[in-house]
């Protein structure tokens, strides 16, 4: 099976830094580590394999050090996965993506493979966590969904945020959490409640237009299960917190207080000697398929900044290192190539136009620093939160916000102390997101969003 870890093997994508793995054979990974401690994730990169190929990876902190709170009583993986009905899913999705069309939604979310009580084929098999009483655990949340943030919470227990990505944040005391496709979360749990069963229970949070309703609506559980004695017929309880799939302020003010630990022993370095700013557009627009070397229609991509990405015939990686010629360029732009009201919600016709199709690169210099300012436009009425990330790198959240991006007035809010260092980050409905990260890591492989490749140049 052919994999990837989002923040450790960010340089092991298909087409980008090698061939995908063929049927029936194996690849196997070294990983390294920098600075990493927490929870992070292996995936599937080829398709949509990921869907039902992905793990967790957990990072524990020295000895010597230890956490930068009180040693959990013990510690618990939860994953959101999605589930499909659908027979040979990445030829569906592969067909789709060719004519051009919206892919699959899922059928159905999971906790660790199982929907939950709410699943018409799984209450009998739903993941059960039991704790005892006055303990205090760490719960390490990933979220694989293929493309859908989610709302977590526990029925009358209260969860404490402590890390993110790899990374620890200042301790958030909150009773929900919203997590973006691609993020992990180390949250502390103290069992205090009255023996019993209560539901952990996660739901889609979802910022399309009102007019499209096809998201996925179901209600995926797991229990937390109580030791002790109590009667087996309890029921159990579900949470009151949990926002309503289509509430925006919620997942505003939960995220606003992310911040970094930026402590002695896990301090910040935000980059400030910025020498590339590039200001890029994530858009739904129109383009051109071809079949049979005719144009046939146009239908949807994803694009930044008016390019769609195209996979090379041979890995960009192979490519840069035998200096063949003919399979990408290296001319990915800073900026869009029309400056307009990206938020608006009529656009203009001429903003539908067939986007270029292309394999275009960014070059950047070793250990340049770099900001990205993502912004979300609302071509094809089509904006919505969208889950952005940087293969190989975590990179820190420095800024966000709605409306379009002021390059003048904007920078002067961002916080430059303690942002938080994560690997992936939602872009905001209607809205942009700013990170900074140093170009340390050398060698194509690292992506950004859907269609963006940075190539880190070492002189070779």
């Amino acid at each position: 099976m052919e994999y990837i870890n989002q923040e450790i093997l960010g340089q092991m994508v298909r087409s980008i830094s090698q061939c995908p793995i063929e049927p029936n054979t194996n690849f196997t990974y070294e990983v390294i580590f920098s600075d990493e401690e927490g929870t992070l994730w292996w995936h599937a990169h080829s398709e949509w394999t990921r869907a039902s190929v992905h793990g967790a990876i957990v990072v524990k902190p020295l000895e010597e050090t230890g956490f930068p709170f009180l040693e959990p009583d013990g510690e618990e993986i939860i994953i959101f996965g999605s589930w499909y009905l659908i027979e040979r899913l990445n030829e569906v999705v592969a067909e789709k993506i060719k004519e051009g069309h919206d892919t699959p939604r899922s059928d159905c979310y999971t906790i660790n493979g199982q929907p939950g009580d709410f699943g018409w084929c799984s209450n009998d098999s739903t993941h059960r966590w039991q704790v005892e009483y006055n303990k205090t655990y760490l719960l390490r949340i990933i979220n694989a969904v293929m493309n859908a943030e989610l709302y977590f919470a526990i029925a009358e227990h209260t969860l404490t945020v402590v890390g993110m990505d790899g990374s620890y944040v200042k301790p958030i005391v909150t009773d929900f959490i919203m997590i973006s496709t691609g993020q992990t979360m180390d949250i502390l749990v103290t069992a205090n409640q009255p023996l019993g069963r209560y539901y952990m229970a996660g739901r889609q949070f979802d910022t399309a237009i009102d007019a499209f309703q096809a998201y996925d609506k179901t209600n995926v559980t797991a229990i937390l299960e109580y030791k002790g004695n109590y009667s087996d017929l309890v029921y159990p309880i579900f949470p009151t917190t949990l926002p309503a799939f289509e509430e925006i302020l919620p997942a505003v003010n939960f995220t606003s207080r992310l911040k970094s630990l930026a402590s002695i022993d896990h301090p910040t370095n935000v980059p400030n000697n910025i020498t590339t700013i590039m200001y890029i557009t994530v858009e739904m627009n129109n383009g051109t398929f071809i079949n049979g070397g005719e144009e046939i229609k146009s239908g949807l991509v994803s694009i930044l900044n008016n390019l769609s990405w195209v996979n090379p015939s041979t890995d960009v990686l192979l490519d840069y290192y035998r200096n063949m010629s003919g399979f990408y360029t290296a001319d990915f732009p800073d900026y869009p190539p029309s400056m307009f009201d990206f938020i608006a919600d009529d656009q203009p016709p001429d903003r539908t136009i067939a986007t270029v199709k292309a394999t275009s690169v960014k070059v950047l210099e070793y250990n340049e620093e770099v900001e990205v300012v993502s912004q979300g436009t609302n071509v094809l009425d089509g904006s919505e939160d969208h889950p952005m990330h940087l293969h190989g790198y975590s990179f820190y959240v420095v800024g966000s916000g709605f409306g379009n991006f002021d390059n003048e007035t904007d920078p002067k809010g961002y916080n430059l102390i303690d942002p938080p260092k994560l690997t992936t980050v939602s872009l905001p409905k209607k809205g942009w997101v700013a990170i900074r990260f140093k170009a340390s890591n050398p060698g194509p492989g690292s992506g950004y969003g859907t269609v963006i490749w940075i190539d880190i140049s070492v002189g070779v």
